[in-house]
């Protein structure tokens, strides 16, 4: 049978490639896309505007980038154990290219070195442990990680111009503790956070930009605007990893250890909605405020 449709409904070839280039490009510009630009040589990427804060690169997004380049150096796949990751410097929208060596490789362990630069200076360094497991006389699971309520009930963070991140629009966030700069008197952060738009598969790479995706965790005690940025990041992962579905929330909890002059030490615990503990995060944040 034969159908006529308008003509305003008919898209030309060149119409359609425009269309399908158009979708390429906005899947490149997701989470996914840039993982997928990391080869195992030296790879050079450039950060959208979609994920900058101000000035500077999301640093999940850098730090899961470094962290990708790293994993594919190994001859034997082992699963990431440990990440120790500095902020040298900020990202901005130029070419960031990655390097990473391996300074050992083990039967057991292996240790590799990343590298994040611009215009041959070093913008971050991620020093990662790789371990596969072994029979251990010493089998103690992790206590469940349960919050102070459900999803049900958050108060979603909205997007506001000027005033969040714009790389934040790229997470749902819903929030159980005050939102930043609303005078918290809680020394801690609670809430869950996913992705806007799903990947395909939930990752260790994943998870770095889900746990970076949070705010320095003072912020939601101060009364104004001001600077925040993490200096250093230490975030330990649970092998093996628990289920992860790409549309599931992360519980997240996060608690200031000691601030004073400036600085703010700070651990959190990440799971996923059963409360199956992820990884363990600890980070050395500086705010001016």
């Amino acid at each position: 049978m034969e159908c006529a449709f308008p003509e305003r409904l008919l898209v030309s070839g060149a119409e359609a490639t425009k269309m399908s280039s158009f979708k390429r490009r906005i899947q490149d510009m997701q989470f996914d896309g840039f993982l997928n630009k990391v080869a195992r040589e030296p790879s050079t990427v450039r950060l959208d505007g979609a994920w900058m804060q101000g000035r500077a690169g999301f640093g999940g997004l850098v730090a899961a980038l470094v962290y990708e380049s790293m994993r594919k150096q190994l001859s034997q796949p082992a699963p990431v154990r440990c990440l120790q990751i500095s902020f040298v410097g900020p990202v901005d929208d130029s070419e960031l290219e990655l390097t990473s060596e391996i300074l050992r490789e083990g039967k057991n362990v292996s240790q590799v070195l990343g590298r994040g630069l611009q215009n041959g200076q070093t913008k971050v360094i991620v020093q990662g442990s790789f371990g596969a497991g072994r029979e251990s006389a010493i089998d103690l699971a992790p206590e469940r990680l349960s919050l102070n309520g459900s999803v049900n009930d958050t108060t979603k963070l909205p997007y506001i111009e000027g005033a969040i991140p714009e790389f934040t629009r790229n997470f749902d966030y819903r929030y159980l503790t005050p939102f930043p700069f609303m005078g918290s008197d809680k020394p801690y952060l609670e809430g869950y956070v996913r992705f806007a738009e799903s990947p395909k598969v939930m990752t260790e790479a994943h998870l770095l930009g889900l746990v970076d995706a949070w705010p320095p965790t003072p912020l939601p005690m101060m009364k104004s605007l001001c600077m925040a940025s993490s200096l250093s990041w230490t975030i330990e992962f649970i092998q093996p990893q628990p289920s992860l579905r790409p549309d599931e929330y992360t519980q997240y909890r996060a608690e200031i250890i000691e601030s004073s002059g400036g600085y703010a030490y700070a651990k959190a615990l990440i799971s996923n909605e059963a409360g199956e503990l992820l990884a363990i995060s600890q980070q050395t944040t500086v705010h001016f405020g």
